[in-house]
């Protein structure tokens, strides 16, 4: 691991709205420079037809939407957003589809910034195809070339920061998240996901110099919002999915090592640890992404945020007004507040509320809180490597959690409790070491879930 400190140490500077490393993006957006800036993602509604002979009608649908809410952006007095395109399949593996559909959203958002000075930025996030063979191919294959492809050309189109939700590794976790085996997905996260993220970020960073644009950064949410879901539907511990969110900042945090600035992704929430870490500003999502999935964590993720997310909708009609457009108002609203706070004076008593209104309710919001954050990534920065480190940020959340349950505060009950001893001692048995690591794991692995070899192992 690169980082041996902190760079956000004290809990009172980790807030919204300000980090040490703010990102200034080529219409002016400083994110991270004072001022939290909405960022809305939509997609196309679910029985949509993607190939090229629907993409004029595409075109067409991605225009109106991402029009309409710039209007209401204007309306609104907004003093900036991001819009996330995320593709879809079919946009990745056919890139000139992704492409085209970038370079229509930049026209909308070129004309509204030349006529109204309204500053909008375009996060190009292909969606990652590779585990689509089974078992994946992480480095070769034309689901890697097409993602790649998309980053080249959609840049160009518009795409101004690059991000990506990477799979590395996730074809180990998905099955260790079924079987509460931390150790295996210590493998996958720390081994596997370390390992993909030093391949990947290596080329997105240098596609971004290349043309001149923002290697944003990546999430863990196929690990860490898998393990949430699956907690909130009571098939696994919420104890077990809070310690799954600190292990995945380790693979996340490469981005940042091999380069990216930010502004950090959203959805998995382990932003809140790379920021400590790195001080560069983040996106988060939390109430308002409540139109894509639950959670238990609704105010204490805008506590640290830079960007404020809605995750995803579908580009559907609402009472109001299409969904895109209702989404964005309920963003601009929450980030007017905040910078409101921030602008008065107030802004360490809205965190306070934002975070004592969640944090004692599940330990997947505990761990999110900034005292905790700070303490937590103060361990991981000790580690030396990336499994030691993925070790001791969960070793130091089960102690947290374990005291806050003792004490009282935390909300918690004996069929969860049973499992901060078993999460532990799993914790405990892992090898710091990498060789020693994979000659512990390996023999449980199937040759037809993973292929090793694409890890460079």
């Amino acid at each position: 691991m690169r980082f041996k400190e902190l760079t956000i140490a004290s809990p009172e500077k980790l807030i919204f709205g300000s980090a040490p490393n703010p990102v200034q993006t080529r219409r002016g957006l400083l994110i991270g420079g004072g001022k939290v800036y909405p960022e809305l993602n939509f997609t196309v509604p679910e029985d949509t037809v993607i190939n090229r002979e629907t993409l004029p009608k595409l075109k067409r649908d991605y225009r109106d939407a991402v029009e309409g809410v710039l209007k209401r952006a204007v309306h609104l007095e907004s003093e900036g957003l991001v819009i996330e395109f995320e593709t879809l399949l079919e946009m990745t593996v056919d890139p000139y589809i992704g492409v085209e559909l970038v370079k229509t959203m930049n026209e909308v958002c070129e004309r509204f910034f030349e006529k109204y000075g309204l500053k909008s930025e375009i996060r190009l996030t292909p969606n990652d195809t590779r585990d689509f063979d089974r078992p994946p191919l992480m480095r070769s294959g034309s689901y890697l070339e097409g993602m790649f492809e998309l980053f080249e050309n959609g840049a160009i189109a518009g795409g101004d920061l690059l991000s990506i939700e990477s799979t590395g590794g996730k074809e180990v976790c998905d099955d260790a998240l079924m079987n509460c085996d931390i150790k295996r997905v210590v493998f996958a996260l720390s081994v596997l996901g370390v390992r993909d993220m030093q391949f990947l970020w290596k080329n997105i960073v240098a596609i971004a110099k290349n043309k001149n644009k923002i290697a944003a950064g990546d999430t863990a949410c196929g690990f860490s919002n898998t393990a949430m879901v699956l907690a909130e539907k009571q098939y696994i511990p919420r104890i077990f999915a809070a310690i799954v969110r600190i292990i995945s900042t380790v693979r996340s945090l490469v981005a940042v090592e091999q380069g990216a600035t930010g502004p950090f992704k959203d959805c998995a929430y382990e932003g809140v640890f790379i920021k400590a870490i790195s001080g560069i500003p983040i996106a988060m999502e939390g109430k308002t992404a409540a139109c894509a999935h639950l959670s238990p964590v609704g105010n204490i993720a805008a506590a640290c945020a830079d960007l404020w997310s809605n995750e995803s909708i579908q580009n559907i009609k609402l009472l109001a007004a299409m969904s895109p457009v209702v989404c964005f108002e309920q963003l601009e609203y929450d980030t007017r507040l905040m910078n409101t706070a921030t602008r008065e004076g107030g802004a360490e008593k809205l965190q306070e509320w934002l975070v004592k209104s969640d944090i004692y309710h599940d330990p997947q919001a505990f761990i999110l809180a900034p005292d905790n954050v700070i303490a937590i990534a103060g361990e991981m920065v000790k580690g030396k490597n990336y499994i030691d480190a993925s070790i001791r940020g969960g070793m130091k959340g089960l102690e947290l959690i374990e005291e806050s349950i003792k004490s009282g505060k935390l909300t918690s009950c004996e069929r969860e409790n049973v499992w901060i001893e078993t999460i532990r001692n799993d914790l405990a048995a892992i090898p710091p070491d990498e060789g020693k690591f994979v000659a512990m794991i390996q023999p449980h692995l199937e040759a037809s879930q993973v292929k090793l070899e694409e890890y460079g192992l």
